[in-house]
């Protein structure tokens, strides 16, 4: 019978809260120094650049962690890799766990995805669209991301749909392609 290839998958990780840099940081030390690059790959902080109004009306850049005490890490689920990542400084543990020593779920490909799309570092590709006019959807990409409006039109062709928006109290409709939106269920 033939071995089966170890997979990688996405494990989440958490952390205390205001921790997560530090604890990237440790993990990808740990990784080098404990010689485990072939079984942990990539720690990613989800985090998000906003543009925040300051008291004074001016607008600045923020980074904000789109999931506080939690830290991503693509890694080949071993006892040895669970045990480097389960004891660096800062991890209180993995979620998906039940404790005792077992081991964690992965997270789906679907939802690392539109993570990692959310924080720009893929495109995200979507063949086929599953939405009506009328439906409500959030927008995860681009200018208006994290707003949500009501498609009043759908252009498979340019894989694009029409959105009404609610922008400083006025309803205004606009272009998004369909890898910038999410269905709201």
């Amino acid at each position: 019978m033939a071995e089966e290839e170890p997979q990688k998958d996405w494990y989440v990780v958490h952390t205390y809260s205001g921790y997560e840099n530090r604890v990237k940081q440790n993990l990808e030390q740990r990784r080098e120094s404990m010689g485990m690059t072939d079984f942990i790959f990539q720690v990613i902080v989800p985090e998000n650049e906003k543009i925040k109004t300051g008291p004074n009306g001016e607008l600045k850049k923020v980074v904000e962690n789109d999931f506080p005490g939690y830290v991503l890490v693509e890694m080949i689920m071993t006892d040895q890799s669970w045990y480097v990542v389960r004891n660096t400084p800062g991890v209180t543990g993995f979620l998906g766990s039940h404790g005792q020593g077992s081991k964690p779920n992965p997270v789906t490909k679907d939802e690392i995805d539109r993570i990692m799309h959310r924080m720009g570092l893929i495109e995200r590709k979507v063949d086929d669209l599953n939405v009506k006019v009328g439906e409500t959807v959030s927008i995860i990409g681009g200018a208006m991301n994290g707003m949500e409006g009501k498609i009043t039109a759908i252009d498979r062709e340019k894989q694009e749909v029409q959105v009404l928006v609610d922008m400083f109290g006025r309803e205004t409709e606009t272009e998004v392609p369909f890898n910038d939106i999410d269905k709201i269920y």
